[in-house]
């Protein structure tokens, strides 16, 4: 699947350069799925599932995928305050504003479903369906705080297969699904190896912007984002061991959101891999379902 994507790059509102990659061709009767990755995370995470689904035999379609600026190899900022969900949803905009595209089907895993909840509130239009892997609108304090000094502590591997070995060190117990392919995956998605030294693939001035989060309290919620869901087809998919998206939040969704679909996936924490079993079948059909709505509404 080596070659199944092709890279772009397109300016910020600000003048930033950003990256993303483009899988498959446009689809006529097929709206174009684009996937979010998470706070630390890049196009990477989604390379498999977005092949198979830019591939798939019966309901193909154009998948995207973003690097945020100061991730993958989209520029760093200068300014580490810009790291944010305002801002990257008006880079996401940009970048959709680039390849011509005014409406698609969001994939948001971890901090891009919370850029999803900022989209339906700036651009309500752009939205056909939505898919929020592991994330909701209110994230639970110790699921946020484990993300924080798990990254505070990384340290750069040496080699790939410590990197692998660490990666299942720290993630394993929530993780007993997972396959040796699937952990050379997740590492391989998360370190770079530049000028010889296999990293993380972030700008660590991200870090800053959770330096002053008090963990004791209450987080801050997105419900008035969510509730602008209402009318759109909405799947969520949780890991079992998810220590950030929790039973009682999912339920809540649900009561909000009626025709809300969820699928949980046994095995797995925060954030399960979408390219994993059944995964990627059940989000082209969940896709092709709003497929048949737009058409209906055209």
């Amino acid at each position: 699947m080596a070659e199944a994507y092709r890279e772009i790059s397109f300016d910020a509102p600000d003048g930033l350069k950003l990256h993303g990659r483009v899988y498959g061709l446009e689809r006529a009767g097929a709206v174009p799925l684009v996937c979010l990755a998470g706070l630390t995370r890049n196009s990477r995470d989604f390379h498999e599932v977005a092949a198979l689904l830019s591939q798939h035999p019966d309901t193909p379609r154009q998948v995207i995928t973003f690097d945020y600026r100061g991730r993958g190899l989209s520029a760093y900022d200068r300014d580490w305050s810009h790291y944010n969900i305002g801002v990257e949803a008006n880079d996401i905009i940009a970048g959709l504003g680039s390849l011509g595209i005014d409406r698609a089907i969001f994939l948001g895993t971890s901090r891009g479903g919370l850029i999803t909840h900022i989209l339906a509130s700036v651009a309500p239009t752009l939205l056909a369906g939505v898919i929020l892997n592991d994330i909701g609108p209110e994230i639970a304090p110790e699921g946020l705080r484990q993300i924080t000094q798990y990254l505070r502590k990384s340290r750069n591997p040496r080699t790939w297969p410590e990197a692998i070995e660490r990666q299942r060190n720290l993630h394993g117990p929530a993780f007993p699904a997972l396959t040796e392919a699937d952990w050379m995956r997740f590492a391989r998605a998360i370190y770079r190896r530049q000028r010889g030294t296999i990293r993380p693939d972030y700008d660590l001035n991200l870090l800053k912007t959770m330096a002053n989060i008090d963990f004791d309290k209450k987080l801050p919620d997105l419900w008035e984002q969510f509730d602008l869901f209402e009318k759109l087809a909405l799947l969520v998919i949780r890991g079992e061991n998810s220590s950030l998206l929790t039973p009682e939040t999912v339920l809540e969704m649900s009561r909000r959101h009626r025709a809300m679909q969820v699928i949980n996936v046994a095995g797995q924490g925060h954030a399960p891999l979408l390219e994993t079993g059944r995964l990627p079948e059940l989000i082209a059909a969940f896709a092709a379902g709003i497929d048949l709505r737009e058409t209906a509404l055209a």
